[in-house]
């Protein structure tokens, strides 16, 4: 079984997000680490690696500092990677990002593609199924558990406070949620492998069946009208009552919000 993991390098927001002057983040200027949904995918392909000796090989798009995220999979047990950078990639949204990750697995065999469900700095859940259009193959979201039957896949697909069971012939894709598993952490021994593993690299040249018109900024459908590093709240409304006359208070409130 070959697997390909999409994983993502994201800002780290606890040390501050900064923007470009077109509204798109200024990746290089900031700290990042792995988005925690891809790193649960990861863990589900490792699973399947440990279960059935699976071949898992991780992509992502990016700058090339983006090659720290690589290996950090590689320290966590991934066997191959694949970096995809190239300036005139830069900018993207979803639909441009998703166009370019279909053309680099082109050049890959695959059965299982898993991605995360979403990016923490997106939120957009769309990367995932545009691959698989891309791709003409079946994709199960919101996966919440994973299980292999011979060619098949059977996941239980969260939805709102119940879930699916979903079974979809190999080849696929898969969107993991942070919930499906707790990932391992990297191995000393992992960690020195990483370092002295060749990571492939793929440009524009290397994508398959992808015209220039839908990769990058220019290429991208959606853009960016305003961006910030933070909302400011108002002060709100404050009252001092007793708590009797709080609790009728805060039910009237929720009335007029049509809460309750």
């Amino acid at each position: 079984m070959k697997i390909i993991v999409c994983i993502k390098q994201v800002p780290d927001t606890k040390g501050g997000v900064q923007f470009n002057p077109d509204g798109t983040l200024n990746r290089g200027a900031m700290l990042a680490i792995m988005n925690p949904d891809d790193k649960a995918g990861l863990e589900a392909a490792l699973r399947l690696k440990d279960q059935y000796g699976a071949e898992v090989t991780v992509i992502t798009m990016g700058l090339p500092k983006a090659k720290d995220v690589l290996v950090e999979a590689m320290a966590m047990g991934a066997d191959k990677a694949v970096l995809v950078t190239d300036r005139m990639l830069g900018g993207a949204d979803t639909w441009a990002t998703s166009t370019t990750l279909a053309g680099a697995i082109r050049n890959l065999e695959y059965d299982l593609i898993i991605t995360g469900r979403q990016a923490i700095d997106g939120d957009t859940a769309q990367v995932g199924p545009q691959i698989s259009e891309h791709l003409h193959i079946p994709v199960i979201s919101y996966t919440q558990k994973l299980e292999i039957d011979g060619d098949y896949v059977i996941a239980q697909r969260q939805y709102e406070d119940r879930y699916h069971v979903v079974k979809a012939k190999m080849p696929c894709l898969i969107t993991a949620l942070a919930e499906l598993n707790e990932p391992r952490y990297m191995t000393p021994g992992g960690i020195f492998a990483a370092y002295d593993a060749e990571i492939t690299e793929f440009n524009r040249q290397h994508l398959i069946d992808v015209d220039d018109a839908d990769l990058g900024l220019k290429g991208s459908p959606t853009k960016i009208a305003k961006a910030s590093d933070k909302v400011r709240k108002g002060a709100g409304e404050q009252v001092n009552l007793d708590p009797e006359a709080s609790v009728g208070y805060i039910l009237e409130k929720l009335k007029e919000k049509h809460v309750i």
